[in-house]
């Protein structure tokens, strides 16, 4: 799924402006989906652009006119469309892994740092999640739930088991250094 179906679902629910839909992203989605203005108004004007959702303009004083969308009938089309062909994939992109797979060349200090911050984002992370979980729909609820869920999986998993990682045999760089020299 891509952002321009999430803006066709998210305007399925009510109208709303870029501004809005951002900050649903940040909310809402922030645990599975990030997005920002930058695909968030390019999205906007391609739908609009293929009649899938209309503009009004608000004037504002003192600052640009605000865009208003909603969906149309051939967006909401599009959107169940979109729905039911969609085979959904569960992709985790995290530089925290990518950067945690090389441990065993990361001192220990630094090590610590990142799994504390690691875990401190993560309990931030429940806390957003639970403050925006809603009644909405029941699949906002599962979704804002499943996300708090694997948080705080996550920030256990990394309290547990970073004895593995600090101080352990297995974070020897100069085995390392000495098995790539000879």
């Amino acid at each position: 799924m891509d952002v321009k179906t999430l803006c066709l679902g998210l305007l399925t629910v009510h109208e709303a402006c870029g501004y809005d839909l951002k900050k649903t992203f940040e909310s809402s989605f922030k645990h599975f989906f990030p997005a920002g203005y930058g695909s968030i108004y390019p999205a906007l004007a391609d739908l609009a652009e293929a009649g899938l959702v209309s503009c009004r303009e608000i004037p504002q004083i003192g600052k640009p006119d605000r865009k208003v969308y909603r969906i149309t009938e051939a967006g909401e089309q599009a959107f169940i469309k979109a729905l039911n062909r969609t085979d959904p994939q569960h992709k985790l992109r995290s530089e925290f892994l990518a950067t945690i797979y090389f441990a065993d060349r990361i001192d220990d200090e630094r090590l610590a740092d990142l799994l504390d911050a690691r875990v401190e984002r993560l309990r931030e992370s429940i806390a957003d999640i639970s403050a925006c979980m809603d009644t909405e729909s029941p699949g906002a609820s599962f979704v804002a739930g499943f996300g708090a869920v694997v948080a705080e999986a996550a920030a256990k998993y990394i309290e547990s088991n970073r004895h593995l990682l600090i101080g352990s045999d297995n974070h020897d760089k100069d085995m390392h250094i000495k098995v790539a020299t000879g």
